[in-house]
């Protein structure tokens, strides 16, 4: 648990594999920790979330807000986005909204949401 710019988020050390990983990890984030945000990395939440076309980062993102816990995704993602446009297109829509952003280290979610206050 850390906190961020006065928001508390919660670096998670667990992979997330379904949506019902997501949601039980959303609950044990809020209830245990009171946090507002998850942080992942790339590598936790697998190769098939950045490729949109499985579906599984929209089903994944969608908890999150259904849950109303911002979703974090923390590390190099540069060679993913690079390849493939649409990927591109969703980070920087992500970033400007207010659910999931994309940042290379804890410095860079800092300030992200820093500017969200």
């Amino acid at each position: 648990m850390v906190e961020l710019a006065g928001v508390k988020v919660f670096v998670s050390d667990t992979a997330i594999a379904t949506e019902g990983d997501a949601v039980q990890l959303i609950v044990d984030a809020y209830y245990a920790h009171h946090a507002e945000w998850i942080a992942f990395t790339p590598e936790q939440l697998g190769d098939e979330f950045f490729e949109l076309r499985t579906g599984r980062a929209g089903a994944i993102t969608q908890k999150f807000v259904s849950y109303q816990m911002g979703l974090a995704v923390v590390g190099d993602i540069s060679a993913r986005v690079a390849a493939s446009k649409p990927l591109a297109d969703w980070v920087r829509e992500s970033n400007r909204g207010r659910n999931l952003l994309f940042a290379d280290d804890l410095d860079e979610l800092a300030e992200r949401l820093k500017d969200r206050q």
